[in-house]
């Protein structure tokens, strides 16, 4: 049975955003999800989506931010080793911008919403490693800060997680996000081939 959303209630269009119209901000797709302790279950398939979002993006000429998180030296988010840095598959091309942050929410303490601005784009397409952690957090950054996100589902993946009552699989926690913010945060799209 259908649910009503906390979109529908405020009324928040659930018009998916045009590529040619946004900004794409990919999240994380960092060689730290693809081996070693923080491997993600599903990242191959996950990485090739993002691949091709990122091919539809460029031919529609959209604005395209790449965003990394730095965790230091000797961490398995040490942007200076190659574990750190952005897996060649969706590597940035000269031109597009890298933003370096430190916390889930892209838009603490980084220039990504002064880009977004930059941009002149109200549409913000977001897909990323972790759906969980960093996608959703920084959706909610964005429709936060007055943007209407909209998330590729494909093409992001997340790991299982333990709680104190139960174990939680990672397409659990997969959807579980993505529900939460297509509840109130942004619109969820299943493939880049569903934006216009």
């Amino acid at each position: 049975m259908a649910r009503t959303t906390l979109r529908q209630l405020n009324g928040f269009d659930d018009t998916p955003a045009r590529l040619s119209d946004a900004t794409v901000v990919l999240v994380d797709y960092q060689n730290t999800y693809t081996q070693g302790v923080m491997e993600l279950d599903g990242w191959q398939p996950a990485l090739d989506a993002a691949a091709d979002l990122l091919t539809r993006a460029r031919e529609a000429g959209a604005t395209v931010v790449h965003v990394i998180n730095d965790g230091g030296p000797g961490t398995p988010y040490d942007i200076r080793a190659e574990i750190g840095q952005i897996h060649p598959k969706v590597a940035p091309a000269d031109g597009e911008s890298v933003v370096v942050k430190g916390v889930p929410n892209a838009f603490v303490g980084t220039e990504l919403g002064e880009l977004v601005e930059k941009a002149g784009n109200d549409d913000v397409v977001v897909a990323g490693f972790m759906t969980n952690m960093c996608v959703q957090f920084t959706v909610e950054g964005a429709f936060l800060a007055g943007r209407k996100p909209t998330v590729v589902a494909d093409a992001c993946a997340t790991r299982p997680l333990e709680t104190a009552v139960s174990a939680v699989s990672a397409e659990q926690l997969h959807h579980s996000a993505l529900a939460t913010i297509g509840d109130l945060y942004g619109v969820v799209v299943r493939t880049a081939g569903d934006l216009s």
